[in-house]
This record gives structure tokens, sequence and C-alpha cells, in this order.
């Protein structure tokens, strides 16, 4: 399985060779040393660990920079595990763009945006009451309670709360084109996670 790490740049359009627009998200992905690889009879799975995002020294703890140091990587922000296999990759090998092809699927995960406290139209999609002759329940959830049983109000219930800021995956998502020079990855619609976030890139298999 191709894994690796990339920073969300936004979004733009690229004409394709058919003459056809393809809207994309831009990603800047790796390159990414691998800093540590699981396996089962140490540590009872199996799994790749990745670091993404160059930072400086004193912005991360000793013990962080001495786990950097033994495979020669430089100050790196985020470490990652992809679980599976490690396949031929070894440690301080780097993972690039050139794991993954034009027309690949792939699945890719982040932090949604936060939308802060929304109401239950927003966050639920829930209808709106009346508007008219002199209604005061144009946006309020309705009754949620219940009668003498259970005379409370049961668990889960669909209500107001916070609104994204939460893990997402967006998965088939397809490859445009892979810029090998500037370290990009051009994926065909929408990927979690606001401009410059940190996102999980993983082939679709």
């Amino acid at each position: 399985m191709a894994a690796i790490l990339a920073k969300k740049l936004g979004m733009t359009q690229v004409f394709q060779e058919d003459g056809r627009v393809a809207r994309v998200t831009v990603l800047e992905a790796g390159p990414c040393p691998v800093t540590a690889i699981r396996t089962p009879d140490r540590d009872g799975y199996e799994a790749v660990q990745l670091a993404f995002g160059a930072t400086k020294e004193k912005q991360l703890s000793k013990a962080e920079l001495g786990h950097l140091k033994k495979v020669d990587a430089p100050p790196m922000r985020t470490l990652v595990e992809f679980r599976g296999e490690a396949g031929e990759l070894q440690l301080g090998e780097k993972v690039t763009v050139e794991s993954f092809e034009v027309g690949e699927r792939v699945k890719i995960s982040g932090v949604s945006k936060g939308k802060g406290f929304q109401g239950t139209i927003k966050r639920h999609n829930f209808a709106s009451g009346p508007k008219s002759h002199g209604s005061h329940n144009v946006r309020a959830p309705g009754s949620i309670g219940a009668s003498a049983w259970p005379a409370r109000v049961m668990k889960g219930i669909r209500g107001p709360g916070q609104m994204g800021s939460k893990r997402a995956t967006q998965k088939g998502l397809e490859i445009v084109q892979v810029d090998t020079k500037q370290n990009l990855l051009l994926v065909r619609g929408s990927v979690p996670g606001a401009r410059g976030a940190v996102v999980e890139v993983r082939s679709n298999a």
C-alpha cells in the first residue's frame, strides 16, 4: 500500500489532454523519511512511520530529536503511522510522490474545517418551521422529549452542537497529475481540512 503525508495548498483547475477541465486540490506531498517500522514480532502489529513538515530543533523535545537522528532525518513536526506491510521500505528511506501514478485512486484523511456551534438545520439538515402567522418555531429543533416513559431525552438525539473539526476521510479521489520536481499531487475533488493542513494520502487498495 502506497502512503504519504502532504500539506493542502488549495484548489485550482487544470486542462487535461482531451480538453476537459478538472477541478483539483493541490497537495505538497513529501518527501517523507521512514522513521520507524513496526513488526508483529516486536510491536504486535505491522506499520510504517513517516515524518513530514520541516521545523526548528527548538520546537521539538530531546526525545523527538533523538528519534529522528537515529535515521539521520532533519527536525520534522509530524509523525504518522500507516498500518500495513512495509514492503521494501527501509529505515531512513524517503517516500516521494513517485509512489503514485496518474489515474490512481486514493483516499485522503484529515481534520475537517471547524464550523463552531451550529443548530440542527445547518448541522443535521433539519427542515425549518413555518415563517408566517406569528410562528415562533422558525429554526427551533422542535420537541425531543417523550411522555411518561421514558420521561427523559434518549441518548443519541440529533441536536445542536459542535460541527466540524473532526477526522474525516474522502475515498475514491483520482490523481490527475504528479509533479515530481515540486513534490506536488493534483487530486480531482475536495480534500478534508483547511489550507495548510496536513493530510494522509493512501492508495485505495
